[in-house]
């Protein structure tokens, strides 16, 4: 059977990832991303309001074009989590294809979200829940399957899905962290994916995250960022002030640390921002996560203010607002904070508590630095990078190669330089750039069978 793999985004970059495999006539694509900092550059973009063909020519989603070089029927759409960068384009891209989206229950939530914001097309895509563990038909053959299996990362409910074809097994490892102790969710499912290196024709092809391959050791758990996360909050318990914490709005965990935690140190906890309660809404309506009590969801920019109304006349103190914009993206709540825009008033010794790293990338960087500038210029006292990746380092990705031992490998998710550690890790381990290790880019095509 021909196996074929299109690199359409997310090889030049971090983001608008897409990437389709075509096995004999039948084809899956793989994510369909945004990337936001094409976005972010621009005041006032609303892409939901925008053709697809300019978002293409911004470089903000993938370039989809090249498909039409592939001799086959897209059989399904599947977005390996819900964060944007993997579901973001599927609005302005999956309308032409006949072909369901097919993804796990709290991602299909996100993406149906995406699609009901979409003002310029119509997009009637079939919409299919599929568990980590399931497994489904591609095609009419009865030759190709396709499974989920569970990983860790810093939104819930993600997977890896595997290609099985008469070839072995193409292997999509976007995104990932190994934890066998998360704070939300089963452990990822290293036994599986030990398996699939071991039957039939083993491992054709593992397509793979590149983000924290140049860091060595080992990603720490989520419990790790929990213990820490909890000494932080704890240290200033007795600071009568304001308090206020950011983190990914899609990080479910972090969000019910921060809940659990705020009450701990007697403060109530309030979300703040449409993405916040976007996300932590989605995942309490499904029954990921129980918050318990009494928490403010408030997303709406009116009702936010409503809010910080209520915690500056009720006393600061009382309160502990977890609110986007740890990127300092420019609309997001503390982004608004430090320029005064919000009824909240920030006063010397007030604490900021930054749980998230730092995107790696330079408008996320440029963002981040004047919106603490902001914050510091207003007496706020910043505590930083109470985080752990979502990301494997250098010992996850050694392991995923000793447990697998594909015959092929294809770094993505970075651009050259982002890539280039794990070309020199996986040299290392006796693969060979255009025989077997391929490093690629966005627009091109990898025949690895014939």
């Amino acid at each position: 059977m021909e196996i074929e793999i299109a690199t359409i985004g997310g090889y030049e970059e971090v983001g608008r990832q897409m990437t389709a495999v075509r096995a004999g006539e039948d084809i899956v694509i793989f994510d369909m991303g945004l990337n936001l900092s094409k976005v972010l550059i621009h005041d006032n973009v609303e892409t939901e309001k925008m053709h697809s063909l300019d978002l293409i020519d911004m470089g903000a989603i993938p370039d989809d074009r090249i498909m039409s070089d592939l001799e086959g029927d897209v059989q399904a759409i599947v977005p390996t989590h819900g964060h944007l960068d993997h579901i973001a384009a599927i609005p302005k891209l999956a309308h032409r294809y006949d072909a369901p989206v097919v993804a796990s229950p709290y991602t299909i939530e996100l993406v149906k979200q995406q699609i009901s914001d979409e003002g310029k097309f119509q997009v009637d895509n079939d919409l299919v829940k599929m568990e980590a563990g399931g497994t489904m038909a591609i095609g009419d053959s009865e030759q190709v399957e396709m499974e989920f299996v569970n990983v860790t990362h810093s939104i819930i409910d993600a997977i890896n899905p595997v290609l099985h074809t008469p070839e072995g097994a193409i292997v999509y490892g976007l995104d990932k962290r190994m934890d066998h102790t998360p704070v939300i969710g089963d452990p990822i499912d290293m036994d599986r994916f030990a398996e699939i290196g071991r039957q039939d024709e083993g491992v054709l092809c593992y397509i793979e995250d590149c983000t924290n391959a140049g860091r060595k050791g080992r990603t720490p758990s989520e419990s790790v960022a929990r213990k820490h996360l909890h000494d932080t909050l704890k240290s200033v318990e007795d600071y009568s002030g304001g308090i206020v914490a950011t983190t990914f709005s899609s990080h479910i965990a972090r969000v019910k640390s921060l809940v659990e935690f705020a009450r701990e140190i007697g403060r109530q906890p309030v979300l703040l921002g449409r993405s916040m309660e976007k996300y932590s809404g989605t995942a309490e309506r499904l029954d990921f996560v129980d918050f318990q009590g009494d928490v403010g969801m408030y997303g709406h920019r009116k009702s936010v203010d409503r809010a910080f109304k209520r915690i500056m006349k009720e006393g600061k103190g009382n309160f502990l607002p977890i609110v986007t914009g740890h990127q300092g993206e420019p609309r997001a709540m503390l982004t608004r904070m430090g320029r005064g825009e919000t009824p909240y008033e920030l006063e010397n010794g007030d604490k900021v508590v930054f749980s998230a790293g730092i995107i790696p990338e330079p408008t996320n960087e440029g963002q981040r630095y004047q919106s603490e500038q902001l914050l510091r210029m207003q007496g706020a006292r910043i505590f930083d990078d109470i985080h752990v990746s979502g990301h494997l380092r250098e010992e996850g990705h050694y392991e995923m190669l000793d447990t697998l031992q594909p015959q092929h490998l294809l770094p993505a998710h970075q651009d050259l330089k982002g890539r280039s550690p794990y070309v020199d890790l996986a040299k290392s381990q006796g693969y060979k750039l255009g025989r077997d290790l391929h490093v690629t880019q966005n627009g091109n095509t990898i025949q690895l069978v014939e």
